[in-house]
């Protein structure tokens, strides 16, 4: 089911007509969207219609508007993440230049607003609700991570709201403004946010988890990435609560060097990690959101034939490897 919708958005994806000119605008909105990504939030949208029974038809403007709004915001966090590599090829302002980045992305945050206005029109003004909330709380979730990096004193519950507005909130709103696609009650598309939500904060800390010790070729992006721009992970946080005396002096040596090997870094980070069980640590805690979404799901009151794509969907995360 996962890959038939991956598909059909893929194929609706193509039918996008970009102008040619100027062709610095538009060239690397056209990059952005080829470089593909499993399309995972457009899926979510199609799916929370379906699950309430709508069609797919019915949410499809809608799961492109929320596909192109997330590649919207990877465009500008590239930017200020100065990230080399999005999906194994250069980022924009790599290929291009920041300030083509960011008119580029302005550009492609209206087109994805677009699609997302041509939701049917009994229920357009409560999709066109929940795309403009989540829109302001994923840009509120990229200032926290970026007001993070000159705080001192940032606990892991402070993360946790990070992620859950910068990441974890947009799948919540995709199954939302699916199930509102297909006419579900206000109620039920609540219920099915709260659920979505879970599954992103899983999804984010499994993200933090593979860029420390993913596979850059599967990956996708520079592996320890995080670690190089003494990024403020769960993984981090939980180590400098976790370390003893000397890890944690070798940790506070290391994220405060302003010249350094990034491999030995990246490496030696890691082996503190590893010596402190925080992959398991934090596998555990994935394991407990998406357990938690789960069962808020079996609760709902819909179809069990329904039920079965949001599984194969959090089964699909759960083993993924990039």
């Amino acid at each position: 089911m996962i890959k038939e919708l991956q598909q059909y958005i893929f194929t609706e994806l193509e039918k996008l007509h970009l102008p040619s000119s100027p062709s610095n605008l538009y060239e690397p909105i056209g990059y952005t969207i080829a470089l593909g990504g499993k399309r995972l939030r457009p899926v979510l949208v199609l799916l929370g219609c379906e699950l309430v029974g709508g069609k797919k038809e019915d949410a499809i403007y809608p799961a492109l508007g929320i596909e192109l709004f997330h590649n919207f915001t990877l465009l500008h966090d590239d930017i200020m993440d100065n990230a080399p590599l999005r999906r194994n090829k250069p980022t924009v302002h790599a290929k291009w230049n920041a300030n083509i980045a960011i008119l580029s992305g302005d550009v492609l945050f209206t087109i994805a607003s677009q699609q997302i206005a041509k939701a049917a029109a009994p229920v357009l003004a409560e999709v066109l609700s929940v795309y403009f909330k989540v829109a302001v709380d994923v840009c509120e979730g990229q200032q926290l991570d970026m007001d993070f990096e000159s705080l001192d004193n940032l606990e892991i519950p402070d993360y946790i709201e990070m992620i859950r507005l910068k990441t974890a909130v947009l799948l919540g709103a995709s199954l939302q403004i699916g199930a509102l696609c297909g006419n579900a009650s206000k109620e039920i598309a609540e219920q099915l946010y709260e659920i979505g939500v879970e599954l992103g904060l899983a999804f984010q800390l499994q993200d933090d988890l593979l860029d420390a010790f993913g596979n850059e070729e599967t990956f996708g992006k520079q592996v320890g990435g995080d670690i190089i721009s003494n990024k403020k992970t769960w993984l981090k946080l939980r180590a400098l609560e976790k370390a003893n005396a000397s890890q944690k002096q070798e940790l506070i040596k290391w994220y405060s060097l302003k010249e350094f090997d990034a491999p030995e870094k990246v490496n030696a980070v890691k082996q503190i990690f590893t010596d402190l069980d925080l992959p398991n640590e934090a596998n555990n805690l994935i394991r407990r959101y998406y357990t938690s979404a789960l069962n808020k799901l079996e609760d709902l009151h819909l179809t069990e034939s329904g039920k079965t794509g949001i599984l194969e969907f959090t089964e699909s995360l759960k083993t993924r490897v990039n």
